[in-house]
């Protein structure tokens, strides 16, 4: 299979807010927007992408229409110490993980969005000598 796309879509009843979190705390710009539906865009860069959806819309199936559970968004960024002073302390986002660093490989906080979506932002670290050996590249 060839793709020539791949992006998540996020299942809620909270669009609106859910938008404004993605465009407001981690730069991302609409590029289609109607009351059920949101396709965002990270710096006009299509590799990263992020959809928003109402869950009660027709386009799912019957059976399916429920708001996203048990997802966890990773952005991966240069600095998480920076981003953890920008996000809780500037913007005043309440992490649901601490910042903190983990033995396989990650210094890293998690928030969640409106829709209770988990958004966890990492720096990879080295991990310690036990993980180290886990890692395949």
């Amino acid at each position: 299979m060839k793709l020539s796309s791949f992006y998540p879509v996020i299942s809620t009843d909270k669009v609106a807010e859910s938008r404004h979190f993605y465009v407001e705390h981690f730069g991302f710009a609409v590029v289609f927007e109607a009351d059920w539906y949101v396709s965002l865009r990270r710096d006009g860069d299509p590799s990263y992408e992020l959809a928003i959806l109402d869950a009660g819309h027709p386009t799912i199936p019957d059976g399916y229409r429920n708001v996203a559970r048990g997802v966890l968004l990773n952005f991966e960024v240069d600095d998480v110490d920076a981003e953890y002073r920008r996000l809780v302390d500037g913007a005043g986002l309440v992490p649901v993980l601490p910042l903190r660093s983990e033995d396989f490989g990650q210094r890293h906080f998690i928030v969640a969005d409106p829709s209770g979506v988990l958004v966890d932002v990492i720096t990879e670290i080295p991990p310690s000598e036990e993980f180290a050996q886990q890692f395949l590249q």
